[in-house]
């Protein structure tokens, strides 16, 4: 990495539109923790020694709610996550809050990192359309509207029930309000028809905070079509770039899916729980002999393609650190890591008014654009 890469990730703000740190501190049982120390090196893809290595200034921190939880658990649930990062925040001077871009810069120009919100899973607003508000207030700047399994607001790409076909009727009215509320849509996860319905009734920009182009995995819905990418860049809206290998590659998507297919077998016959370390090495072992990891060449080529597709005004960071495992690229396993993206695109004769698109100015017009006039 050269030392320009490394001048150019400290002179920018870099916006990664989707860490899941929240749910990680989680099932570290910090739920409860009167203060939570994140400034030291940790065995995490995202802490204060690693953003600050990396340049990242303003991580999207993901209020992710499983889809197994009931309407009222989630609600319970994401909350608690919310008071998680206001804890992150009050026990670490290096980060400070962020509700608007404006924030943001101020934080920067502080050397402070922000930490704003997003919600994974649009559950916990149940059937209540006032929670929209609610969380609003609460800090959530963007609600990824599904997650693994369909809701009561729309299905999701990883769900074959298709049980709404693509938008429930509660689904339409969640767009309308999340639109009047200022609150940006996020349509990671769900599926195409989904897709193409919220973007008959929106009036603001969409993004999409962790997904790619399906062009490199074919048949994997999570990513995005060639066709979706063209109408989302129509809306003026944004793609921010996941940094998984299984969605970047398509043999790394073949084998991680051979492994997958391996480890659920050897769950069934073992009687395993997910968590059980039995089960956990067993992967981990697997992973470590086949080495399925995806290249940052492979990562650069996502970002090259969609300049190609609508042009540089529709690309951001998406990593979705803490929420792939074992699964990242050579030379993109934390938060310390970005230098070595802008070094990547330098190579590649990116100028540096585009680098600054891709780390935070368009992600910036799509959030402004989504809070400007507002009805509340």
């Amino acid at each position: 990495m050269n030392e320009k890469a490394k001048k150019l990730s400290k002179e920018n703000i870099i916006v990664d539109g989707h860490i899941d740190l929240p749910f990680r501190l989680y099932k570290e049982n910090l739920l409860e923790e009167e203060k939570i120390n994140l400034n030291k090196n940790t065995s995490g893809n995202f802490d204060t020694y690693k953003a600050k290595k990396g340049g990242l200034n303003c991580p999207f921190m993901a209020i992710y709610t499983p889809s197994e939880k009931s309407e009222n658990e989630s609600y319970n649930f994401a909350n608690s996550l919310i008071d998680l990062v206001n804890n992150v925040i009050k026990s670490n001077k290096e980060f400070d809050y962020a509700f608007t871009p404006k924030d943001v810069i101020k934080n920067f120009k502080k050397n402070k990192i922000s930490l704003p919100m997003g919600m994974e899973n649009g559950s916990p607003i149940g059937k209540d359309i006032n929670r929209i508000k609610y969380f609003f207030d609460r800090g959530i700047r963007y609600i990824t509207l599904t997650h693994a399994a369909d809701n009561l607001i729309c299905d999701s790409s990883y769900d074959s029930r298709n049980t709404w076909n693509g938008l429930s009727d509660f689904g339409r009215k969640v767009i309308t309000e999340m639109n009047k509320i200022g609150m940006m849509i996020d349509v990671s996860h769900s599926t195409d028809k989904a897709f193409y319905e919220i973007l008959k009734i929106t009036n603001k920009p969409l993004v999409a905070t962790h997904s790619s182009p399906r062009k490199f995995t074919p048949n994997f819905e999570r990513n995005m079509s060639d066709n979706m990418i063209k109408d989302l860049a129509n809306n003026n809206g944004l793609i921010m770039l996941n940094f998984g290998s299984s969605f970047i590659s398509e043999q790394s998507n073949k084998s991680f899916g051979d492994i997958n297919s391996k480890v659920e077998k050897y769950k069934i016959e073992n009687n395993l729980e997910d968590s059980d370390k039995k089960l956990l090495k067993y992967k981990n072992d697997l992973i470590n002999t086949v080495k399925p990891f995806a290249s940052i060449n492979d990562f650069i080529d996502t970002i090259d393609h969609v300049k190609e597709l609508v042009g540089i005004d529709h690309i951001g960071l998406g990593s979705d650190f803490e929420g792939l495992g074992n699964t990242l690229p050579y030379d993109l396993k934390d938060a310390s890591t970005y230098p070595n993206i802008l070094y990547k695109l330098l190579e590649r004769e990116y100028s540096e008014i585009e680098i600054k698109k891709i780390c935070s100015d368009n992600f910036f017009r799509v959030w402004n654009a989504n809070l400007q006039n507002r009805q509340i």
